[in-house]
């Protein structure tokens, strides 16, 4: 007889997401549809007594109704490493609470249990400074808090974006012109005047085709990727800052980019990835919570969270 797996599933409140779009949500139902019990939890339930990572934790049955879509069957607290294999899927900010819950969830690792993705491994790639070691995949970048610094990139580059490092959808992300009036106090702002380190990159004029969403699941392409579309107007394309979007084939530089990263990615076990590419540039490398499976799935009738779900069978073979 087939062994039933008992998968967790660490996320933010599972009440106020919105199915359509949530690739987590796709991730539960197919791992329901192949017969996997499923015990969702919050960061807030993870902890550890007596050297046993622990969790009070919720037995759910999902549903595609975005009228009704979880039911809790039983609740329970028990030890992470009787389950089979948990998902990591707590959106940013990354802040000490993330990292303490990747400290946890390090510790379940040794005592048996598959973490999705590598806790000590999201806690280490950054997702916008991962970028820095392919530099031959990413556009311009400099990393400081040194505004002077980030004049002079400016000063060379004459169009720049500047982000924080633990931002996610779009947000605090500004586009800074030549002769831009307003740079000084946007990098008053976004640095807190000197304090926090941020990301500059030369603009990529290229986004108003697409900043590309290509998922990797355990090194390999999914072989089409999301164009995020900006709003008419705006400086993102962020799904979450209004954009549209349409399916695109992976290009030939796309593929390079991902044989570039991929190896990587594989050996840290990153097994769900989100790589942001615009035009031949790689800009980000999303190791938290990657989205977009829904969107993708709706498109080419496709089953993303099927082949997550095929290798992580392999992992616990």
């Amino acid at each position: 007889m087939k062994k039933i797996l008992k998968l967790g599933i660490i996320m933010d409140p599972i009440e106020s997401i919105k199915i359509k779009k949530d690739s987590t949500f796709a991730m539960m139902l197919e791992a329901q549809r192949r017969g996997w019990q499923l015990f969702y939890m919050q960061q807030h339930d993870l902890f550890v007594e007596d050297g046993i990572v622990s969790a009070q934790m919720k037995q759910i049955t999902v549903k595609d109704d975005p009228q009704d879509w979880f039911e809790a069957v039983d609740e329970t607290t028990q030890a992470l490493h009787l389950l089979d294999c948990s998902l990591m899927r707590k959106d940013p900010p990354f802040d000490m609470e993330y990292i303490y819950s990747t400290y946890l969830l390090e510790l379940a690792e040794t005592q048996g249990t598959l973490i999705v993705n590598r806790p000590a491994s999201i806690r280490s790639a950054n997702e916008k400074l991962f970028t820095a070691l392919f530099p031959d995949c990413s556009p311009e970048t400099l990393v400081s808090r040194d505004m002077e610094r980030i004049k002079l990139f400016h000063k060379k580059h004459k169009n720049i974006v500047v982000k924080p490092l633990d931002g996610m959808g779009g947000s605090m992300i500004f586009q800074i012109r030549e002769g831009d009036s307003n740079r000084n106090v946007i990098l008053e702002a976004i640095t807190n005047n000197g304090q926090q380190t941020v990301m500059a990159q030369r603009f990529l004029p290229e986004y108003v085709n697409g900043d590309k969403r290509i998922l990797l699941i355990n090194g390999e392409p999914f072989p089409y990727a999301l164009a995020r579309l900006p709003a008419k107007g705006e400086g993102r394309a962020n799904l979450a800052a209004g954009g549209t979007y349409k399916g695109v084939a992976l290009s030939k530089r796309d593929l390079e980019i991902c044989a570039k990263v991929a190896p990587v990615l594989k050996k840290m076990g990153l097994m769900f990835v989100g790589l942001d590419v615009i035009g031949d540039y790689l800009t980000e490398i999303n190791v938290t919570s990657p989205t977009c499976i829904r969107e993708l799935d709706t498109i080419y009738s496709a089953n993303i969270a099927g082949l997550l779900m095929d290798s992580i069978e392999q992992k616990l073979r």
